[in-house]
């Protein structure tokens, strides 16, 4: 529950701040357009989210007469669950790793990798795969879709401000030199706040999938050993992915680069926290 008000207040976070920048800039008007944009490619975002994240993984589908115990262990999690079955799919990439995909239940799709299907044991990757049927339940993929859209428009208006600032004198609005000032400071920090909030969303989106995986097999515990499989390879075995569709895979592809600071700048919760709620059996409050 904590992390389904979190998830609100975090989407509500980042509407807010697109409607804002649109009203700041342009006016009221501003602040419908600002919205408009948001729904528009929200909804392009949604309708291709498992396209896009397949490609990007460069999966393929397989048959269940290919891996039939990978068919059977989805097939048997989703019927716990109450969910169609999703197409089932296997990405080339050595490291080991899985994600979920698509718009709602009736249009999912999940994919693992070869290396993962080389580095657990079938109970951990049952773990794995009922993390990631949690997500489509959840609707994590609609969600993490909406924040992305509207992370990227917060972006794109705060910049289009900007250089409407310099230029044009502020979209229209007053040519004193605070308000230029005032707008391109906002153009700067409006989207560090955006993918500030992203990242949290993320994150409790993350913690609630183990959640309810761990829930949905009746223990934490293989997917606790899975994880610190998962990160302890990831470390090691790169994966050649765009850092835009990190977010989607149950432990971070680009864990082994030097890239975050900090927890701010992650998309991922920290693996060791994950691990101990799981063993903690905080799912089963």
């Amino acid at each position: 529950m904590a992390n389904n008000i979190k998830t609100a207040v975090l989407l509500g976070g980042l509407g807010g701040l697109l409607v804002l920048i649109g009203g700041l800039v342009f006016g009221g008007t501003g602040a419908i357009i600002g919205l408009g944009l948001g729904l528009v490619i929200v909804g392009v975002s949604y309708w291709k989210s498992d396209v896009i994240a397949i490609k990007a993984a460069r999966a393929r589908p397989v048959t269940e007469q290919e891996m039939p115990q990978y068919y059977a262990v989805v097939r048997e999690l989703t019927q716990r669950a109450g969910m169609p079955m999703p197409k089932l799919y296997v990405s080339p990439e050595m490291q080991p790793n899985a994600f979920a995909t698509g718009r709602n239940p009736d249009h999912a799709a999940v994919a693992v990798t070869q290396g993962i299907l080389q580095t657990l044991e079938w109970d951990e990757l049952r773990g794995v795969l009922a993390h990631e049927i949690s997500h489509v339940g959840n609707r994590d993929i609609l969600i993490s879709s909406v924040a992305a859209a509207l992370a990227l428009v917060i972006t794109f208006v705060a910049r289009m401000a900007m250089w409407g600032a310099m230029f044009g004198g502020g979209g229209g609005r007053d040519r004193d030199g605070g308000n230029v000032l005032g707008i391109i400071a906002m153009a700067i920090l409006a989207p560090i706040a955006a993918m500030l909030l992203q990242m949290a969303l993320s994150r409790s989106r993350e913690y609630e999938a183990d959640r309810s995986g761990a829930r949905l097999i009746g223990d934490g515990e293989p997917l606790a050993r899975a994880l610190a499989k998962i990160e302890s390879s990831a470390k090691q075995v790169p994966m050649n992915i765009d850092p835009a569709h990190a977010q989607a895979f149950i432990i971070n592809p680009l864990t082994g680069r030097k890239m975050q600071f900090s927890n701010l700048f992650t998309t991922h919760p920290p693996t060791d926290q994950r691990i101990a709620r799981l063993r903690s059996r905080e799912w089963a409050g």
